[in-house]
């Protein structure tokens, strides 16, 4: 992996600092597989979720991802951005 990649919050080892807590993350994933259907029925056709953290660089990118791989795998039209990161 790229040091460019690692230092945008994407490498393996924010990754295994971030997803420690990978309870946190399965409860999040619950959560927003619970919610997605009630928006629908609701007739809502985008749901915005956004993390925050110290420095929008590590943690935030890796559940941002985590999420967004989740959804995408779940079928999910997803769009994803990074606003603390240079492109």
């Amino acid at each position: 992996i790229r040091d460019d990649v690692e230092s945008r919050g994407l490498g393996d080892v924010y990754k295994r600092q971030s997803l420690r807590g990978a309870e946190a993350l399965e409860k999040l994933t619950d959560l927003i597989d619970y919610l997605i259907p009630l928006y629908q029925k609701e007739g809502k056709s985008q749901l915005v979720i956004a993390f925050g953290c110290t420095g929008g660089k590590h943690r935030s990118v890796t559940f941002a991802e985590a999420i967004a791989r989740h959804l995408t795998l779940n079928g999910h039209k997803i769009r994803i951005n990074h606003r603390d990161i240079q492109h």
